[in-house]
């Protein structure tokens, strides 16, 4: 259906008289893992906090059909850190205030365990927040985000401080969970060959403007990476599979 798309339209945004993303323009289909790439400054977390309606924008942003508002949106700032002296579980349950209330069910607290668990984290269930260490953290915070089963996840570096191991598992996860719930998830990603290996679709973005969208072996050519990130690299083929970006070294 026509209507099951993020549609980004015209979408620029300023701040102190400085225009950070001109016109960025982009359709993105549910059911699928997006990344958004571009080197440090391009614009990836204004453009992710504009579709998740967290500042002023120009432009049009519609999910669905019409203007999303926030029980539609699972949205993971960058900078997303615990100091209250919360356990994990009520971490988590915070996640899905707008339905709960004051009330906590028994169905409540299993599914978040569950999602705990699906993260590997169970055995944290009682820990502080503030004990754990900042991949942790982000992966509480993560599961405290998909707890309320949103349509549309917005997710800005949501695996930058976990090892490559439970990044992989994170993008397993989200593939999964825009699959079982018809949703989106939209993450900024670093690595590239994160990126390459475990997205469905990439969405370049540059100086603050849109380079290209498409299939990630062909949004990260040798050519739009030198363009955009002054990098050489090889693209280094793989008997199954997308190719490894290999950058080109002078020692």
């Amino acid at each position: 259906m026509m209507q099951d798309i993020l549609a980004i339209k015209n979408l620029s945004v300023a701040r102190s008289g400085k225009r950070i993303l001109h016109d960025i323009c982009c359709r993105l289909p549910v059911g699928q893992v997006i990344g958004i790439v571009g080197p440090n400054g391009a614009g990836k977390s204004t453009l992710l906090s504009a579709v998740a309606a967290q500042g002023a924008f120009d432009g049009v942003v519609i999910w669905r059909g019409y203007q999303p508002n926030v029980a539609d949106i699972g949205y993971m700032p960058q900078s997303c850190k615990v100091t209250a002296s919360l356990t994990v579980l009520e971490t988590v349950l915070l996640g899905a205030h707008e339905q709960l209330g004051w009330r906590v069910s028994q169905s409540d607290i299993a599914q978040a365990c569950g999602i705990l668990d699906e993260l590997s984290l169970s055995h944290l269930v009682s820990r502080c927040m503030t004990t754990l260490s900042g991949g942790q953290q982000q992966l509480v915070l993560l599961a405290q985000r998909l707890v309320r089963q949103p349509g549309l996840l917005v997710l800005d570096e949501a695996t930058s401080a976990l090892d490559m191991s439970h990044q992989i598992s994170v993008l397993g996860l989200l593939r999964r969970y825009v699959v079982q719930h018809d949703a989106l998830a939209v993450i900024a990603i670093h690595d590239l060959n994160i990126a390459m290996q475990y997205t469905d679709q990439l969405v370049l973005i540059n100086q603050g403007m849109f380079v290209m969208q498409g299939a990630p072996e062909a949004v990260l050519s040798a050519q739009n990476i030198k363009a955009c990130y002054g990098l050489d690299v090889d693209l280094v083929a793989r008997p199954s599979g997308r190719p490894v970006i290999a950058p080109v070294t002078k020692m």
